[in-house]
Formats: C-alpha cells, structure tokens, sequence
C-alpha cells in the first residue's frame, strides 16, 4: 500500500530534477536518471551517462555555471500501482530565463509525464516524456535541438 513517504518521495524526485538543471548539475542529472529513458523534442535517451552527453551538448552554461533558469513544476498528480511497485506522475512545468540583457521571462511550458519503480523501498525513474506544449525565446538557454545531437551519434 503507498504512503504518504511514498508521495514524498517521488515529488522529491521530480522537483530534484528542476533543481539540478537549473544549477547546471548534468552530472546529477545523469545520476537521477542511471536506469531510466528521457524523451523530449521527438528524442529518446537512454541511461544517465547519455543524458548527461545530451544536457552538456545542449544547454548554455553562464559563467556562474547554470543556464540562468528557472523551473517551475506543479500541478502534480501521482498514482501508485502497488502491486507492480510503480508510480505514474503528471505535471506542469514552465521554465524562467533571465540574463544581464533578457529580461525574466517564461521560455517554455509543458508537461510531464514520468514512471517511477520501487525497489528496496526507495523510488526512482523509470522513464520521463517531455512534453513542450508552448516555447518562447529558447535562443539563450539551447545551443542545438536535443534531436540533432542524437542523431549525430
């Protein structure tokens, strides 16, 4: 039967996600993600490692070491298959950006979709699909489109 540790759990996982972007932690990023699938853009990762490569590829760095973003996620919704140990989430996520000459400003909204498995009692991801629903200015924040470095792999 889930508890209320096993909601925790997995709303910790997916705002440890937000967090660690938006501090340009890739590495963590791959950690969260050893033994899942990530999909966005039309683009499927598997493994962090992978996604670490896809993230470093990708994202802008500044020079205080982040992408100067801000992600927002609510709107969680978590149901739990406790026979199978796994946990279906949904929820919204709209990412801020701002710079010394951009001003602060929504650059992308969506929503997520993510699995997560419990083994020994502690939760993980599965899997997470991205899905970008609006995009605004993405040109400060992206060097490339995810896709385009998976396909030169």
């Amino acid at each position: 039967m889930s508890t209320a540790a096993d909601t925790t759990a997995v709303t910790n996982l997916i705002t440890t996600y937000a967090e660690l972007v938006d501090a340009g932690d890739f590495t963590g990023v791959g950690a969260l993600f050893a033994n899942a699938t990530f999909t966005s853009s039309g683009t499927t990762i598997t493994g962090g490692e992978n996604l670490e490569k896809m993230f470093r590829a990708t994202v802008i760095l500044y020079d205080d070491g982040t992408p100067r973003t801000h992600h927002a996620t609510t709107n969680i919704a978590i149901e739990f298959d406790d026979e199978s140990h796994i946990a279906t989430a949904r929820s919204y996520f709209t990412v801020f950006q701002a710079l010394p000459d951009l001003p602060l400003q929504p650059i992308a909204a969506g929503r997520y979709i993510d699995h997560f498995t419990r083994l020994d009692n502690d939760w993980s991801f599965m899997e997470r699909q991205v899905h970008i629903t609006l995009a605004g200015n993405l040109s400060h924040h992206l060097r490339t489109e995810p896709r385009r470095i998976a396909a030169e792999d």
